[in-house]
């Protein structure tokens, strides 16, 4: 049976570092729910403790997916990781993140069984190994042929395929005889698909977009909006095929709000544009060292198009705010402030209304009885676009303004 899916495929455990110990199936299930995901990856399967508590905690539900069990929350779960492979290349050190689905805890048997062979897995939810990211795809699709490897945030700098630090200049010179199995890339928070689209050689490629959520409030703020039956095959095979009748379309972060999209030195506080970083010669005025170069430089460096040429086959995008930034924007205050937090409360936990839906899904007649009239302004101007957004850069979060409602409240 078809039907609207929303899916998150890539989140974090409280077992990976820097990660809330609130990551757990149950918390995420319970936020997912509040967010209007209703298909979540469950992250780090690798681990041994995460991965005994899953098999615990989840039941078999549609094919290839769980639920949680005894719950009834509606909230499917597709089982994923992510793997960090850090090893040399060409006299260069590469350090790419890939997120992994299975389609059955056999499968991640098979997986986790055969990277024990080359280093532990309890340390962390995202696991570290020294051999190359086409010796991991390999070693997947040798477990079970119907797995994905997807690189992960694919353009950040420091350890994606694309980034300026430690990547590649394509997916067949990084995956060589294993690219025929790479069928999506994640384009992350600091890019969105339209500047994927500048790259010629990604139209075989579908675009995807997740969270990466290490604490349950940031889940949801990318996904991706299927329709098709909640099963782990029908999900998959649309991402293979690049189906635009069973994918429908993207939520997307601005990508100016990444912490990559400019060019920059934080310590220094130091944002350029690829313009001003070329006249600087990608060196730092402050200090002299190296410019982290961000993503939107790279992408120039790449592309084969012009800003705005849409691929034949190119699959819809929508941006978005998250509802809590929003608030924040039309109050002229911190998201996470108490006035912001008790508005968020009454509105998504005490009404029990998705946030997703409300940014995104229900028309402005319906918001007027949910939302104070300034915030659902906030929420209209963000529809439409017209935002503002400081760049982020070198690990620092873009700040978005919503100019025409900002301070009222």
């Amino acid at each position: 049976m078809r039907m609207k899916i929303r899916a998150d495929l890539h989140v974090h455990s409280k077992y990976s570092r820097a990660t809330s110990r609130d990551m757990d199936a149950d918390t995420i299930a319970l936020w997912a729910q509040r967010k209007g995901i209703n298909l979540m990856g469950t992250g780090d399967f690798t681990h041994p403790a995460y991965l005994k508590e899953l098999k615990q905690k989840l039941e078999p539900a549609a094919d290839g997916l769980f639920t949680l069990r005894g719950s009834g929350s509606g909230v499917h779960f597709m089982l994923t990781t992510e793997i960090s492979n850090i090893y040399a290349f060409k006299g260069k050190t590469r350090r790419i993140h890939s997120v992994i689905t299975a389609p059955s805890f056999a499968a991640v048997d098979a997986i986790t069984t055969v990277l024990l062979r080359f280093g532990r897995l309890d340390y962390d939810g995202r696991p570290i190994f020294g051999f190359s990211a086409q010796d991991l795809v390999k070693l997947v699709m040798d477990a079970s042929d119907q797995c994905m490897v997807i690189p992960a945030h694919a353009w950040t700098p420091w350890y994606s395929v694309f980034g300026s630090k430690s990547g590649f200049d394509s997916l067949d010179e990084c995956f060589e005889d294993q690219a025929r199995h790479i069928h999506a890339i994640e384009t992350g928070l600091s890019s969105d698909p339209p500047m994927n689209w500048r790259v010629e050689a990604l139209d075989r490629i579908t675009l995807v977009s997740n969270s990466d959520a290490h604490s349950p409030e940031k889940i949801g703020r990318e996904a991706n909006v299927f329709d098709c039956a909640m099963e782990y095959g029908e999900i998959v095979s649309a991402l293979k095929t690049k189906d635009k009748k069973r994918f429908l379309f993207t939520l997307e972060f601005f990508p100016e709000e990444g912490k990559y999209h400019f060019d920059g030195h934080r310590t220094c506080k130091v944002s350029f544009s690829p313009e001003q970083t070329r006249r600087h010669n990608g060196v730092c005025p402050v200090c002299g060292k190296p410019l982290t170069i961000g993503v939107l430089n790279r992408v120039d460096s790449l592309a084969t198009r012009r800003d705005g040429v849409v691929p034949r086959n190119a699959i819809p995008f929508r941006h978005l705010l998250p509802l809590k930034e929003i608030i924040a924007g039309v109050l002229g205050t911190g998201a996470n402030t108490v006035r912001v937090n008790r508005l968020y409360t009454e509105v998504v936990i005490d009404k029990g209304i998705p946030e997703l839906d409300i940014i995104h899904d229900l028309p402005a007649s319906e918001l007027k009885r949910l939302l104070p009239e300034q915030v659902l302004a906030g929420v209209l101007q963000v529809r439409k676009g017209t935002v503002e957004v400081t760049p982020g850069y070198d690990g620092e979060y873009g700040k978005v303004s919503l100019p025409q409602v900002q301070g009222e409240d």
